[in-house]
This record gives structure tokens, C-alpha cells and sequence, in this order.
């Protein structure tokens, strides 16, 4: 399950330096999340760091796109694999 932000974001930039990912970025408006990177901290740490620091409460799963956990798991090393190739 990736997680997305909500329109009641108060764009206050917690979120997006929490992110093991970099899955978080500043859209249009508000602060926006990319399903192909979100992996709710799976393989990071046990609960999801921008849910954790968000002060409004506005960070929910995504309900177009629900992943299970071993997916999450395939998602970040995947992920991980793609930033050992660039690095």
C-alpha cells in the first residue's frame, strides 16, 4: 500500500526529508507522494516516518494502490537495487 497526502496538508515540510525513499516531493499545491516509491518504510523502519512527524494527520493508504507487505518488501529492494546501480 502506498500512502498518499491529503488536501488537508499545511505544506509545514516535515514529510518530505523523513522519507528513506525520496517519495515525497512538493506538487502543484500540496506536498504529493509517488506510489513507485512509497513503501509505507518497509525494509527502513517499522512504521512509516511521514505518517510518524505529520501534524495534521493527512497521510492515509492510498486506496488505488494496495500493496501487501511482501510486495512493499520487493518494492524497496528493487528500489535499493536501482540506487546501488546509480550510486
Amino acid at each position: 500500500m502506498a500512502l498518499m497526502i491529503t488536501d488537508e496538508c499545511i505544506n509545514c515540510d516535515v514529510c518530505e526529508p523523513e522519507c528513506p525513499n525520496e517519495a515525497i516531493y512538493l506538487g502543484q499545491e500540496i506536498y504529493e507522494i509517488d506510489p513507485s516509491k512509497c513503501t509505507e518504510c518497509v525494509g527502513h523502519f517499522d512504521e512509516p516516518q511521514c505518517v510518524q512527524v505529520c501534524p495534521v494527520a493527512c497521510i492515509p493508504v492510498n486506496p488505488a494502490h494496495v500493496e501487501s507487505r511482501e510486495t512493499l518488501w520487493q518494492k524497496f529492494q528493487r528500489l535499493q537495487t536501482k540506487a546501488q546501480g546509480a550510486a
